[in-house]
């Protein structure tokens, strides 16, 4: 039996998920729900595998949450890639390609020259990767602006002691 992860898989689902998977893990970890350290103490083969597993699936249910954050958000600027392109490239006007489905150009793509829709696949996985992505990132932004001032204030603290601690400090 073969498994096999597609860059595709792993932009758009795996990656997002283990930013999901993260931040359910702090939530949870954060008011002692779960034994974080008791988690880590098991095998750590098994460990990996069901984090990755967790991470792709997390990923893959967080897909439409990431579709629908990129609805709400609203679009400031009005971009028209076939605008663009044949502002680029006047010579195109009038091709039936300019006119087609951005999909079935890319298949068509792929099935003739393999090699250069990659970069049009990778721009577009990418893009899914930090879409879906943000809903994690929305969620855990009071708690790492929370965890920043806690983190800062132990910093200020620490000082403190050491400067206690250290004589020289004192000294003029």
């Amino acid at each position: 039996m073969t498994f096999a992860i597609g860059l595709f898989d792993l932009f758009a689902y795996a990656i997002p998920g283990a930013l999901h998977l993260a931040v359910l893990a702090y939530l949870a970890g954060a008011p002692h729900w779960i034994d974080l350290a008791a988690v880590s103490r098991g095998p750590g083969v098994v460990l990996v595998i069901g984090v990755v597993v967790a991470s792709y699936l997390l990923g893959y249910l967080a897909y439409p949450m990431g579709a629908r954050a990129g609805r709400w958000l609203p679009r400031r600027r009005k971009r028209n890639a076939r605008e663009e392109f044949l502002r680029r490239n006047p010579s195109a006007r009038g091709q039936a390609f300019v006119e087609a489905d951005s999909f079935l150009l890319l298949s068509a793509l792929r099935l003739h020259d393999a090699g250069a829709a990659l970069e049009a696949t990778r721009l577009r996985t990418a893009g899914l990767m930090l879409r879906n992505s943000s809903p994690a990132l929305a969620v855990a932004f009071p708690a790492l602006v929370a965890q920043g001032r806690l983190m800062s204030h132990w910093a200020s603290v620490k000082t403190l002691e050491l400067s206690f601690w250290v004589p020289e400090v004192e000294r003029p």
